[in-house]
């Protein structure tokens, strides 16, 4: 009821008994018996206006948990100014908590303008708070880097200098910047992984990192620095050039060394060098991981790289980088997962996929499990790949057996809501998990939905929205609680590199046949350098590069590549 018509209503009956009563009471009487009535009518107001706060109190205390996430920020999203209604399970405090890590830990620099890029500074209401702090050097290196990449960015006065210089064929003297342009090169997984190992040498050597856009890098990601774009400009000289450099390219360092052309003692320099990283590198291409060709490298104003290699593991065995690396990185196993959420922010348009997606899917269960499906054999479904997803999973407990029998009658109390997550180019592992929980309780009587949000049949790296789906999709696993991935997948590697997660990696089978065991517990979130060189630049004759230094070792999925692992892991 109205409670401006309750007041009214109020004094009216109060006007009509004060009036009835005025002939038989003295006036002292009536003045007194008035004010009462006066006292009633506004305490009776209050108690109205009070009621519906006192009634929302108890039922928010009536329903306000414990944190069931131990040490994590709930992964709930929480909108600021927005009036919802909370939910059983829903924490209060927490959205605080999550407001407070905006800035992911002093990852990200402030004054972007929040509405072009609304990933940056909410990625944080959808993710757990990272328990990984970046250190203090890496934030003072990242800050350090923003001014050099405004003072040298694109159309800046020293850019324009350095690409005069560019267009004259020599390095004629010193220039006050540097540059390293990543070339687009390969599937949008590769992209991510290489994009962040270019970043991190451009770091350590003070260059300024610029980025071909390809077809579609604008569409995909934010910019990640201030003030200036991190994209090369579309009138870079030698732009027509970046699809025709390979391993056999005359401007190539490899065949530079090859041909003579380059030497230590080289005075004369080439204006630009094109670094050959890719799978197919030659012996000369790897010297670049050498201390003393670094020094060469140093003085070339433009390197431009192609890559397809997250090849980050090797710059931890160069003498001359290891100490700044320990420096940047004390926890060792954490580089991808500070510089890829630095780094890669999702467009608006994947935004809007990842959001809807996660609201609709994966926002109010209790636990979210991640399984990522990429089989090199061909499209598929397996059935043997069937059976080892179910061997991984079930095996090690990461989902509830089910009762074949039905024989269990009498639901859980309390069932915990478990969201599956499935990402593959086929929808038949999906369908496999789906109508098992569908079909069959569980034996536990947690409830499982199994999701998967799109299947492109086959990977289609040129085209735009597949590759947004692709980057969505990614994104989304990342902010599961817990992870399976393919081995040798990069789509898993930067997965559970944004997620910082270990992921239990299913094997890649031999003659289609289920591994045994199916998978195995990751032991570090890096990603793998699937073709890393094996040579000892001083003692100039091939070594095993995983057993150098006890931080990088070879890979589970990959048993001649390497990766970074933690201190606690060591030898």
């Amino acid at each position: 009821m109205d409670l401006n018509l309750l007041r009214r209503r109020s004094l009216f009956c109060s006007k009509s008994s004060s009036s009835s009563s005025s002939s038989s009471l003295p006036s002292s009487s009536r003045s007194l018996g008035f004010d009462a009535m006066r006292l009633s009518t506004k305490s009776l107001a209050s108690f109205l206006m009070a009621l519906p706060v006192v009634v929302m109190l108890t039922i928010i205390l009536r329903h306000h948990p414990s944190d069931r996430f131990t040490g994590f920020a709930d992964a709930r999203p929480f909108y600021a100014n927005v009036t919802t209604p909370l939910l059983p399970g829903d924490d209060v405090s927490k959205p605080t908590d999550m407001a407070k890590d905006k800035l992911l830990g002093g990852l990200l620099a402030v004054g972007f303008d929040e509405h072009s890029c609304l990933s940056r500074y909410k990625s944080n209401l959808y993710r757990k708070t990272s328990p990984y702090k970046p250190s203090p050097y890496l934030l003072s290196k990242l800050r350090n880097y923003e001014d050099l990449h405004k003072r040298c960015g694109p159309n800046t006065q020293s850019y324009n200098k350095t690409v005069e210089q560019l267009k004259s064929g020599r390095s004629v003297g010193s220039t006050d910047c540097k540059y390293v342009v990543w070339v687009c090169y390969s599937g949008l997984g590769n992209r991510i992984l290489t994009l962040a190992s270019v970043f991190l040498y451009a770091l350590l050597t003070e260059r300024v990192l610029l980025v071909d856009r390809g077809k579609d890098m604008a569409d995909l990601f934010c910019e990640p620095f201030p003030e200036k774009s991190w994209f090369l400009p579309l009138n870079f000289p030698i732009t027509n050039k970046f699809k025709s450099f390979d391993q056999k390219s005359p401007e190539s360092y490899g065949n530079m060394l090859k041909n003579n052309i380059l030497k230590p003692s080289t005075e004369s320099l080439p204006s630009y060098i094109y670094l050959h990283l890719a799978h197919d590198y030659d012996d000369h291409d790897k010297l670049f991981f050498c201390d003393d060709d670094q020094a060469l490298l140093k003085k070339v104003p433009w390197l431009i790289v192609k890559t397809d290699n997250y090849f980050i593991p090797s710059l931890f065995l160069m003498p001359s980088l290891e100490h700044e690396l320990s420096m940047l990185f004390p926890h060792k196993e954490t580089i991808f997962h500070h510089l890829g959420r630095y780094l890669f922010h999702p467009s608006n348009h994947v935004w809007g996929l990842i959001t809807r997606y996660y609201n609709a899917y994966l926002a109010k269960a209790d636990e979210r499990i991640g399984i990522q499906v990429r089989i090199f054999d061909g499209p598929g479904p397996y059935q043997y790949v069937k059976n080892q997803i179910s061997a991984c999973t079930l095996g090690e407990k990461l989902l509830p057996e089910v009762d074949i029998r039905g024989s269990i009658g009498t639901p859980s109390e309390n069932p915990k809501v478990k969201a599956v997550l499935v990402t593959s180019l086929v929808a038949g592992y999906f369908e496999n998990l789906r109508n098992m929980y569908w079909e069959h309780p569980t034996v536990t009587g947690d409830i499982i939905g199994v999701h998967q949000p799109s299947h492109e049949a086959q990977q289609q790296t040129e085209k735009p929205l597949h590759n947004m789906k692709a980057w969505a999709e990614m994104y989304l696993l990342s902010l599961t609680d817990v992870l399976v991935t393919s081995a040798w997948s990069t789509f898993g590697y930067v997965a559970q590199g944004l997620g910082g997660l270990k992921p239990w990696i299913l094997y890649k089978s031999e003659n289609q046949t289920t591994p045994n065991p199916p998978c195995q517990h990751a032991m570090s979130m890096e990603p793998c350098f699937h073709a890393p060189p094996f040579y000892d630049c001083k003692a100039k004759k091939g070594i095993d590069a995983g057993k150098v230094v006890p931080y990088v070792r070879h890979c589970e999925d990959v048993s001649w590549g390497l990766k970074v692992v933690d201190s606690h892991d060591e030898l």
